[in-house]
């Protein structure tokens, strides 16, 4: 039997080439989403990757989907935490609806993924988990203290589960993206994004396709013996 995978926010972007990647691996790939379902049909039009909806950042909701997928598809043998969000503005700008979203979905949507899939893993003796985190939780970010803190805290729970995992098989990693080609990225003023791209040693935003090579790897039988660790796939931008 194939492993299960599951990417949140897998439908569009970094996480539509992860899922791609995966499948092309020979994962059993779901896809979970939690609004555009426009994005969902369409992946599964132009790959066959089917697609689950909820919210990774409501607790309930996420024990829920996973223990539909398991009985649905199969065990979840690999998580990707993907899912995130901006609410971007200084601090005394930003609100506490601002801060306390960004959080609930970016770090907490991590904690209920792994609630729902790693005593599984655990039970089987074989688990990936990888957290994708940011350039900007390792050198923090001019009006993204919450998105910062977030991802920052991704790479601290990152460390702090492989410890627990080890000793069953399970291995723990988090990717730390710099600025990838997305619509995220694409939603940043013209005259900021170049500012950004001339820090960029190699001269370009990055590609989707090159955080989902290395999230294959870290999902791989080959990275039996990486855990705990950050990849940086950045450019050079931040050589950490």
């Amino acid at each position: 039997m194939r492993r299960v995978a599951i990417v949140t926010g897998g439908t569009r972007g970094i996480g539509r080439a992860i899922c791609e990647r995966l499948k092309a691996d020979g994962f059993t790939v779901i896809a979970n989403y939690a609004g555009n379902d426009a994005a969902a049909n369409q992946l599964k039009a132009d790959t066959g990757i089917a697609s689950y909806k909820w919210d990774v950042g409501d607790h309930e909701a996420t024990l829920a989907g996973c223990t539909r997928v398991a009985q649905e598809v199969g065990p979840i043998d690999v998580v990707v935490n993907n899912a995130g969000i901006t609410r971007d503005g200084t601090l005394h700008r930003m609100s506490y609806d601002d801060w306390n979203e960004v959080m609930r979905i970016n770090l907490g949507g991590c904690f209920n993924m792994a609630k729902a899939c790693f005593p599984g893993m655990r039970e089987r003796g074989w688990g990936r988990i990888v957290n994708i985190g940011s350039i900007n939780g390792q050198a923090g970010q001019y009006g993204q203290v919450n998105y910062a803190a977030a991802k920052s805290g991704i790479h601290g729970f990152t460390k702090a589960l492989a410890q627990e995992g080890a000793k069953f098989g399970v291995t723990v990693n988090a990717i730390a993206p710099g600025y990838i080609d997305t619509d995220m990225v694409a939603a940043v003023p013209p005259p900021v994004l170049e500012k950004i791209v001339a820090k960029i040693p190699v001269g370009r935003l990055g590609q989707a396709h090159e955080i989902a090579r290395g999230v294959a790897f870290l999902c791989s039988e080959d990275a039996g013996f990486v855990t705990g660790s950050t990849m940086s796939i950045n450019g050079g931008q931040h050589m950490y």
